[in-house]
């Protein structure tokens, strides 16, 4: 942890409250998006509270958001409409283009344009194997 991290006024960060990764604020006062939602809640428009930073592996620094819990908002319960845009969505990154067929994952839609059996790649390998 290097000192300069460890700033929960927000002195050294433009007012923004800052905390190394494992020495973040209390959960039960912020959370991150990902926290907030297991709790079942969302941010709900709150602005953002405090930041934590840690170090990648390769040296970079990284953050995360933290919000305040007291002021989040329910999550917005799943309508019929909003599941049914929802799967039409999911069709559009599921059904290859060529075949029409649809898969359970998601394709590779922008590098092969198929899916992997309609795909030029797949014949190229096959025809190298043979």
């Amino acid at each position: 942890m290097r000192a300069f991290d460890m700033d929960p006024t927000g002195q050294r960060h433009g007012g923004m409250p800052t905390w190394p990764l494992k020495w973040g604020p209390p959960k039960s006062e912020f959370a991150t998006r990902r926290q907030l939602r297991a709790m079942g809640l969302r941010p709900g428009g709150g602005q953002v509270c405090g930041q934590l930073v840690w170090r990648s592996r390769k040296g970079e620094e990284r953050y995360a958001w933290l919000y305040r819990v007291d002021l989040a908002k329910p999550v917005r319960p799943m309508t019929p409409a909003r599941a049914a845009a929802l799967d039409r969505a999911m069709a559009a990154r599921q059904t290859c283009p060529k075949c029409l067929v649809r898969f359970e994952a998601c394709l590779p839609l922008k590098t092969l344009g198929s899916c992997w059996g309609c795909s030029d790649e797949a014949a190229a390998l096959t025809e190298l194997a043979a």
